[in-house]
């Protein structure tokens, strides 16, 4: 797990748009709707991203996957990931692999995902592992003590599910159980999912106990249904993206679709 700090500008709100499982180079990438959220998020101000894993397909000759039916070979998709995320380099939070990209890993010892940031100056935002993010924004105000607003969030691609809702549901409220934050993202399992759980929050400096809300947020995949998914019998997956929001006023936390 890597400790990262985002010291934001001033905000009234901020938007962040956890981007995983794009599969680019697969056969059924949607990369129309790829392009539509890097544009909005350029445009956007107060937009930002975090790069969840399974940015590329790269599907090797020893992997489940279509080599053959794939469109980019796996140098192609790093140098298109590499021109995607230029425009929005510096709104972006953090970056991870998924297990699509450690299968270089694992056969070549190639890290392809570092090899990205590297070429796209964000060494720092790159951890190999699992992330926590320190958000920081807003105004300082005296009901904080003079601090601005800050929010945890615990990224991890994740990996299993299985096939059913319930399974792709306890993969992402398990994450719980490794780091007390704010917010938690996963990815991987290619189900859209939001929901909220309550939890009792010690402070031993204030020798105090507050409920809070934890947030949870599994992402979606930018994949048109086909190929594996369709060869191996998975439903068919929404496309539709979860984007959190995080308030610069007060401490409120949500997520849509």
């Amino acid at each position: 797990m890597k400790a990262i700090k985002c010291d934001l500008p001033y905000a009234d709100r901020i938007e962040i748009h956890p981007m995983a499982d794009l599969h680019i180079g697969d056969a059924h990438c949607d990369y129309k709707s790829i392009l539509e959220r890097i544009e909005y998020i350029k445009n956007t101000p107060n937009a930002y991203i975090i790069l969840d894993g399974d940015l590329m397909d790269t599907a090797i000759a020893s992997s489940v996957g279509d080599t053959y039916g794939a469109t980019l070979t796996p140098m192609e998709q790093l140098k298109e990931c590499v021109k995607l995320f230029e425009p929005i380099r510096d709104r972006t939070l953090c970056v991870l692999p998924g297990n699509h990209e450690n299968r270089v890993y694992r056969t070549d010892g190639i890290d392809i995902t570092q090899l990205m940031c590297s070429q796209l100056g964000l060494q720092d935002k790159y951890s190999p592992t699992t992330a926590l993010l320190f958000v920081r924004f807003g105004k300082k105000t005296r009901e904080h003590h003079g601090r601005r607003q800050l929010y945890t969030v615990y990224c991890c691609h994740g990996s299993g599910g299985g096939k059913l809702v319930g399974g792709k549901a306890n993969r992402v409220e398990a994450l719980a159980g490794i780091v007390d934050a704010d917010i938690y993202i996963h990815a991987h399992t290619h189900l859209p999912l939001v929901f909220k759980q309550a939890f009792y929050r010690v402070s031993g400096a204030n020798s105090s106990v507050a409920l809070v809300d934890k947030l949870f947020v599994n992402t979606a995949a930018s994949l048109n249904y086909g190929g594996y998914g369709d060869y191996q019998g998975y439903k068919p997956a929404s496309k539709q993206a979860p984007v959190i929001y995080l308030d610069g006023h007060k401490r409120e936390m949500y997520a849509k679709l």
